[in-house]
């Protein structure tokens, strides 16, 4: 990877000196070791690789996510102005599919990130999620949300 980061540096700086060659060994060199020791990344060439094959996903699911957070803001919004409709707020308990900590981390972050619903509890595979209505409860299961993250699960793990 040190000769990945010297080039994006050579690349980066738009000429070559000797100056520039030494101190972008170097910094390619610490920068290696930083990324293995420190933050505990194996970035290979093939991680890499996957990573770049997950970002057409990772683009859908933040569209979808945003897509989400709007329809739930009107959703909300219909709650607060219509005096008639009666907010039953719930807690929901369900089990997700999702295999690595991280996927699961991502959909419990979601969840908080969309309104009306807060994630409450994570443990294992366990999510608690405190919904605003009934309503909102009904679509956390099976969400989008599920099917785009083990769809990533199964690109990386592939």
């Amino acid at each position: 990877m040190s000769i990945i980061y010297f080039l994006l540096w050579v690349i980066f700086n738009g000429r070559i000196t000797v100056e520039i060659v030494i101190i972008g060994a170097l910094i390619s060199f610490v920068l290696d070791i930083f990324i293995r020791k420190v933050l505990r990344l194996n970035l290979t060439v093939r991680n890499l690789l996957k990573a770049v094959r997950l970002l057409p996903d990772i683009l859908l699911y933040m569209v979808v996510l945003l897509v989400e957070i709007v329809r739930a803001n009107f959703a909300i919004t219909r709650l607060v102005l219509a005096p008639e409709i009666e907010v039953e707020p719930c807690l929901v308990k369900f089990r997700t599919p999702l295999r690595t900590e991280a996927a699961r981390v991502a959909l419990a972050n979601s969840i908080t990130l969309t309104p009306g619903t807060i994630t409450v509890s994570l443990d294992g595979n366990d999510l608690l999620v405190h919904a605003l209505n009934r309503e909102i409860a009904k679509g956390l299961e099976g969400s989008v949300f599920e099917r785009l993250l083990s769809r990533m699960e199964r690109i990386l793990h592939a």
